[in-house]
């Protein structure tokens, strides 16, 4: 497909804003709401930034990496974007979607791309109660937090924890604790794509948990949250020939 009205945008970062002047005086610049297409100049976060930023558009989000990792980065190549953008692959991502309820009442909503977070907010583990679809399957567990994360997010935050990573297309979702204590060295589990997981903060005052999605703003003082797939929004985001996101996945796991 042809794209010849971009938007760029760019991370602060020195890197990112050079190659924004680079490209935009190559290749012009629209402002998004006449664009086809968007492209994204800086690192994973950036990336997850815009995609945030744009979803209400159902434009697509081509990114260049000026980072530091750019896993859902292209390699930044000034020359030749048109061509690059017509050949890109497209991968579609549902994120998730967070309602978290606080001690005092008060309910936030957010959407998360990469995972939602439970993490400790005071000096003792946290007390946490899991339920899926409405059945309890795990009455306590004691840890410094838990997450869900999309296959999109599995080599990010829960990666690091030691949770799985997930095939582009698997309709799973991730649940894995960080550094849990009992049940002691509890990985976590694989649930369907369409589950509801919810969780409920045990001794809340004592052991107060902040929930996070995407780490964009955190909510202090939970008394629980829940998380489910929300297959209304979808994230558009295209790679170059062969080095899709289905195949970083892929390849990430034999590095």
């Amino acid at each position: 497909m042809a794209f010849s009205r971009i938007a760029f945008t760019a991370s602060p970062a020195p890197a990112a804003t050079e190659a924004l002047r680079v490209l935009t005086a190559r290749y012009g610049q629209v402002a998004v709401e006449r664009a086809d297409i968007v492209v994204a100049l800086g690192g994973d976060g950036f990336m997850l930034q815009t995609l945030h930023e744009t979803e209400a558009t159902g434009l697509p989000v081509y990114g260049m990496n000026c980072g530091t990792i750019g896993f859902l980065m292209n390699a930044y190549q000034p020359g030749d974007l048109p061509a690059r953008l017509a050949a890109a692959e497209e991968a579609v991502l549902n994120p998730l979607r967070m309602r978290a309820v606080g001690v005092d009442g008060t309910v936030h909503s957010a959407l998360a791309i990469n995972e939602v977070s439970l993490l400790r907010a005071g000096p003792q583990a946290a007390k946490l109660r899991v339920i899926v679809d409405g059945r309890v399957r795990m009455e306590e567990l004691v840890c410094d937090g838990a997450l869900v994360a999309t296959p999109a997010g599995s080599t990010a935050y829960n990666y690091s924890a030691h949770g799985p990573i997930l095939p582009i297309g698997a309709d799973v979702l991730a649940l894995t604790a960080m550094a849990a204590f009992r049940p002691r060295r509890w990985r976590g589990a694989l649930i369907p794509k369409t589950s509801v997981v919810r969780f409920e903060v045990l001794e809340a005052e004592k052991r107060p948990v902040m929930a996070d999605a995407d780490s964009r703003g955190s909510v202090r003082g939970v008394a629980s949250v829940e998380v489910r797939s929300e297959p209304g929004v979808r994230h558009r985001i295209l790679f170059d020939p062969g080095h899709g996101l289905e195949e970083r996945l892929i390849n990430e796991q034999f590095t």
